[in-house]
């Protein structure tokens, strides 16, 4: 929200099996051929040590590589979600806007993060920054501190309280470990709490049982410019699964507008594990964490309070912090069951603008149970502590740098079937208190009308609740400087962003009705319309005006002070239609609009609207999967993304491929090329905080992947 200054200061085929310009020339460096090397020589090494093992013992368990024939349309409207209503059920029986991302559905998109397979999904907006930021949001209110979107990694919160979002870097697991990333359009408060406002995306991997054997994965091309995984799943016993992964990443720095070099390169090593136990009682035990370093690059422009009142430097920020979850199942009969976890993150971050360390830990119990023959009750009890300590710096400052905060909550919703097999009505609501605002109450209410058996009708009306953050109450973010004047009485004046310990809570109202249908075996089509109604949005109001003598020289401070003085309306569609003319070939659409209208009639934030310029009205997506002889995949992907008008990115049609080839069932070789119509673009501007213009490349890259 850069501030504007005025002379008056005032976001199957049948069943299925299993379920289961490239870069600027010559900057390539000694240490991408030597990355590439190394990759190529493990995997030439480990084929040789694989065929030795299977020798040895050819009743080795392996993991299953994925099939090249997907899932039937009925199988997919059939798969089981768990994110909107906290136990499995059918996807075709879900009363929201969800959309399943599959392993197959990743794997052949050819993203290499979380964030790129994100994609896919209808509804999002996702942009990169740069080659290590992206802002994600949906249903609007998009940037890099986007605060209106929850995520979860296997039910493991991943929000940070420094600002209601998510640092995207750092999420991050092998790609081949995940199962799915069911992501739900719209509010899910009343089971996942506060600012789970526009959306959830929950991220689940696959159980130590599902990755047994041996994978290992190396790859380099011109911006992913060298990576390499490992992983090896074994059984302690017949009920014990474990798994351990290791992954290393470098990608390359993106352009500038002129098409330069920009400094924002990026690497990070990662290494997690899992162990399932299945005790003899049925009881489910699991213990999974990761731990994570690396080093990314940012150029940033800062102000100061001398000539020529802004400096721009290259920093190099360093972040790293691991995990710890443990959760036990127990179902007591076939009609009643609980499931209590417990998890502990660490997260640390230092660059020169702000460095951070944040300790958090949580517990969540949760117990469903049937009632009679027509209700499923859910409800569950939770506590998280979150403790930070910050190191500011000139441009951005935290009021306290130390800051411990509660939060507690409680959730109960009830499934009633009105009609078996027909109507189903849901009702519930998640009650929180943390220290910031208090209690906070966010109902929730969906129909569901099943006339036959592959159509769905649904509705839903829900209150959701955006909590502040520490950045709304206590941060002071200095923006930029303007010469002295005579309007400024002959000294600099600085432009800062303030927080309010007295910002309250952001409220939204939100409808949504939604048509979900399998026409025919070779075409499905899934339909979502939404209106949401927000009030006490955030704006930043001109406050008064006085002198700083620290740090010196001598200026004067016009601060922008957070408030609740917004209000916005927000409608639009979401499409997503599957079609399968032959049994090879999976044709993939789907179209989004967004209309959002901000009303400013208590604000005077000069930057008040802009909120409606950093989200595309338009945007459509056309993917072309064919499973070709001889084990060859061609995969094509278009995407068309309207305009930022605030953010001043002009609208873009890009294209992405993929031709894979698998010449042994253990071995998989791919070639992908991404952003490939442009050589450099851009995606997204931040006007938080003030990092230099990139531009994102064309690129290519080379992948081969060995199981065994």
């Amino acid at each position: 929200m850069e501030c504007q200054w005025h002379d008056s200061t005032g976001s199957s085929q049948k069943k299925r099996k299993k379920l289961q310009g490239m870069s600027r020339p010559g900057r390539h460096t000694h240490r991408d051929h030597w990355l590439l090397a190394l990759s190529l020589i493990g995997l030439a090494l480990n084929a040789s040590t694989t065929q030795q093992a299977l020798a040895a013992d050819p009743d080795r368990q392996q993991e299953p590589p994925s099939d090249l024939t997907e899932l039937s349309l009925e199988e997919l409207m059939h798969v089981e979600v768990t994110s909107v209503s906290k136990r499995a059920q059918p996807l075709a029986q879900t009363a929201a806007a969800i959309f399943v991302l599959t392993q197959e559905d990743i794997r052949r998109s050819g993203a290499t993060s979380i964030p790129e397979a994100l994609r896919i999904v209808p509804g999002l907006q996702v942009a990169r920054l740069d080659a290590n930021k992206w802002a994600i949001s949906s249903r609007g209110f998009n940037g890099r501190f986007a605060n209106k979107l929850l995520v979860l990694i296997d039910g493991r919160s991943v929000y940070t309280p420094l600002f209601s979002g998510v640092y995207w870097d750092v999420q991050d697991t092998l790609m081949e470990d995940i199962d799915r990333i069911e992501v739900i359009r719209g509010p899910g408060a009343t089971l996942w709490g506060a600012n789970a406002v526009n959306g959830v995306i929950n991220i689940i991997t696959k159980k130590a049982k599902d990755t047994q054997g041996g994978l290992l994965v190396g790859g380099a091309g011109t911006e992913e410019r060298g990576f390499t995984g490992m992983r090896y799943g074994t059984k302690l016993s017949d009920n014990t699964h474990v798994r351990a992964y290791g992954k290393f990443f470098a990608r390359g720095a993106q352009a500038t507008a002129t098409g330069d070099a920009a400094t924002d390169s990026w690497n990070q090593t990662r290494g997690g594990m899992r162990m399932d136990h299945t005790a003899s009682n049925g009881d489910n035990l699991t213990l999974q964490g990761d731990y994570y370093s690396g080093e990314y690059g940012e150029r940033l422009s800062t102000p100061t309070l001398v000539s020529p009142f802004s400096q721009t430097s290259d920093i190099k920020a360093q972040v790293a912090g691991g995990n710890l979850l443990g959760r036990w199942t127990h179902e007591a009969s076939p009609t009643s069951g609980f499931t209590l976890q417990l998890y502990y993150d660490r997260t640390e971050r230092s660059s020169q603008l702000l460095s951070e360390k944040r300790d958090i830990a949580d517990i969540d119990f949760q117990h469903h149970m049937t009632l009679g023959t027509r209700q499923n009750v859910i409800w569950g009890l939770g506590y998280r502590f979150t403790n930070d300590q910050l190191t500011n710096s000139q441009t951005v400052q935290f009021t306290p740098q130390s800051r411990l905060m509660n939060l507690w909550s409680g959730f109960l919703q009830d499934e009633i079937a009105l009609l078996p097999k027909a109507v189903t009505l849901t009702l519930g609501t998640k009650v929180e208190h943390n220290d910031l605002t208090g209690l906070v109450v966010q109902p929730n209410g969906r129909l569901r009308w099943t006339p036959t058996e592959h159509q769905t009708v649904w509705a839903s009306v829900s209150r959701a609740i955006r909590t502040p953050s520490r950045a709304e109450d206590d941060v002071r973010i200095n923006q930029s400087t303007r010469p002295p004047s005579a309007a400024t009485g002959g000294l600099p004046a600085l432009a800062a962003l303030v927080g309010n310990r007295g910002y309250g809570n952001e409220k939204t109202l939100a409808y949504e009705l939604g048509y979900r249908n399998q026409l025919t075996s070779t075409l499905s089509a899934d339909l979502a319309a939404f209106y949401n109604n927000y009030k006490d949005l955030r704006s930043l109001e001109p406050g008064t005006v006085s002198v700083e003598t620290n740090p010196t020289p001598v200026h004067l401070l016009a601060p922008y002070n957070a408030s609740n003085k917004l209000r916005a309306e927000t409608y639009g569609i979401e499409a997503a239609v599957e079609w399968r003319p032959v049994e090879w070939w999976r044709i993939q659409p789907s179209y989004s609009y967004l209309h959002m209208h901000l009303y400013t009639d208590r604000s005077a934030d000069p930057t008040a609207g802009n909120a409606k310029g950093e989200s595309p009205v338009h945007q459509f997506s056309l993917r072309s999967l064919m499973s070709l002889p001889h084990n060859i995949e061609l995969d094509l992907w278009g995407r068309y993304v309207d305009r930022l008008t605030a953010a001043q990115v002009p609208s873009y049609v890009t294209l992405d491929t993929r031709l894979g080839w698998r010449p042994t069932k253990q071995l998989e070789i791919s070639l992908v090329g991404q952003n490939l119509l442009d050589s450099h673009r851009p995606e997204f501007r931040e006007p938080i905080v003030s990092s230099a213009p990139t531009e994102i490349q064309r690129g290519v890259y080379g992948k081969v992947t060995w199981r065994f």
